[in-house]
């Protein structure tokens, strides 16, 4: 399943790309047109924002920004910085792979093919979304 944080993340990028102009918004605004928990905002917000994604203002009419254009945000570079790898086995992911300790032949795994079936899938989806395509 998806985490609250990824699924908020892609939520307050989705509004902020809505925006007319690219002024800054202030997190109290996003959390309530969002219905996201402020404080657990500020963390997801400071995460986009370390990640290049989010730019900030402080200050009287302070807040969050894109610093790139929707269509140049890829879904599958969100993800990964919000959730983590696309695969749901260590064995069957691309940038985390890791050997499952109770496999005994990866060769033959029908668990391990399956879910690099879906991994492939499921990056294919990502890759091909920007945030102009989800948010308009």
């Amino acid at each position: 399943m998806l985490s609250k944080k990824t699924k908020y993340g892609i939520k307050a990028l989705t509004f902020l790309a809505r925006q007319e102009d690219q002024t800054p918004i202030a997190i109290s605004d996003i959390a309530k047109a969002e219905n996201i928990s402020l404080k657990f905002l500020e963390s997801i917000l400071l995460l986009l924002k370390n990640s290049g994604f989010l730019g900030a203002k402080k200050g009287k009419g302070g807040g969050y920004y894109l610093i790139k254009e929707p269509k140049d945000i890829n879904m599958a570079k969100v993800y990964r910085i919000l959730e983590g790898p696309i695969a749901l086995l260590p064995c069957a992911s691309h940038n985390f792979y890791e050997k499952c300790t109770d496999c005994t032949d990866e060769a033959t795994c029908a668990v391990r093919k399956l879910m690099m079936e879906v991994r492939d899938n499921t990056l294919m989806i990502l890759e091909n979304n920007s945030l102009a395509d989800i948010a308009f």
